[in-house]
């Protein structure tokens, strides 16, 4: 049976002739055109279709060219950037290759447009896949939706660690490599079933570095400390996972919380902008199951509420155990999917493990 896709006000029929078949999206000033092309198959036509119409995928061979230097070199020109549409159990990204370049293709404000969910690709920020820096292979960089840049993102790295791996064949292989990121060194590790192992280093503890104005009062760390938002007093514990994070259990004298009836859109923003957060913050709102169990929402600082945050996950374990809540290994249940994290003790550095999927390929008019 045919497949239906709705393009604005284009309507589609494909009969797809291998299970193979991509979907390539290309925005224009008009009206969108969709491309359909096999990875596994290069010698598969994309068909464009710019009007209503029925179409069926089947399409003779056309030669292609084997000195691409990369996946994503089609033949649109100058005038197009390519690029691939991850997601990391929901939290999505239009992932560029930068590589032959250091400074980001597009402007913070040309990020904002494409990641616009209406008039854009859509998106929680943009990646660029960098030449790396001070000896390691890649650096990453970030632009949110908002055009703002954070230090890292968990999802996005593993987004990022996928993207490579196509890049460079590292298909069905066990294959680490070391990335520069605003938080310092990555090493992000390819598992042989397609899940992403990283190393996101140490948690920075120190109040003055995560950075928060809260008082310590637990060896220079904020632990189980009162904040006053809206008038309603929390109990929040400050991590720093090279970006800035509060993570809150509940209320002073408060129940434990029940995650899925929490306001996100009216709560998040407060504790973002809060003044005890310099930098802004982003937040989780936490469960507790068991103590290798926990559930998590997520207000993120310059994207707002979104399906999953890789290194909220990682300090939603580290505040867990600081409060004696959880142990050090625990699956942290996202909107979008679960997480594993570990803060093994023998390092102090905290592992994420989860997974990264292709959405699709495409191209966009600049």
């Amino acid at each position: 049976m045919a497949d239906t896709i709705a393009a604005a006000t284009v309507s589609l029929f494909l009969k797809p002739s291998t299970r193979h078949s991509q979907l390539f999206l290309t925005l224009t000033t008009s009206l969108p055109v969709l491309r359909f092309n096999s990875l596994k198959n290069p010698k598969f036509r994309p068909l464009v279709v710019s009007s209503s119409m029925s179409i069926d995928s089947a399409a003779a061979p056309q030669e292609t060219s084997s000195k691409s230097s990369s996946f994503l070199d089609h033949r649109e020109g100058s005038r197009f950037l390519h690029f691939v549409k991850y997601h990391g159990l929901g939290n999505d990204f239009i992932v560029l290759d930068n590589r032959d370049s250091s400074e980001p293709k597009i402007r913070p404000e040309q990020a904002v447009k494409l990641c616009d969910r209406n008039f854009g690709i859509g998106a929680d920020g943009v990646i660029f896949a960098l030449p790396g820096v001070n000896g390691t292979n890649y650096t990453m960089r970030i632009f949110n939706s908002d055009g703002s840049e954070p230090e890292m993102c968990g999802n996005g790295v593993r987004c990022f660690a996928r993207f490579i791996a196509e890049l460079e064949n590292f298909h069905g292989k066990r294959q680490s490599f070391t990335v520069h990121t605003g938080a310092g060194l990555i090493v992000p590790e390819i598992q042989e079933d397609g899940q992403v192992k990283v190393d996101m280093g140490e948690p920075v503890l120190k109040a003055a570095n995560v950075p928060t104005k809260l008082a310590s009062n637990k060896n220079d760390a904020v632990v189980k400390s009162e904040l006053v938002v809206d008038g309603v007093t929390w109990n929040v514990t400050c991590v720093s996972m090279g970006n800035p994070h509060c993570v809150t259990f509940g209320t002073k004298g408060g129940e434990d919380l029940q995650v899925d009836a929490l306001n996100l859109a009216q709560i998040g923003p407060k504790f973002e902008h809060h003044d005890v957060f310099p930098a802004r913050t982003n937040t989780e709102f936490v469960q507790v199951y068991s103590p290798s169990h926990l559930k998590m929402r997520v207000w993120e600082r310059g994207a707002g509420a979104t399906l999953a945050c890789g290194t909220g996950a990682c300090a939603t374990v580290v505040a867990a155990v600081l409060e004696g809540r959880a142990g050090r290994n625990c699956t942290v249940d996202l909107p979008g999917g679960p997480l594993e994290i570990e803060w093994r003790e023998e390092d102090n550095h905290v592992y994420m493990t989860g997974p990264a999927e292709v959405v699709f390929y495409g191209s966009v008019r600049l």
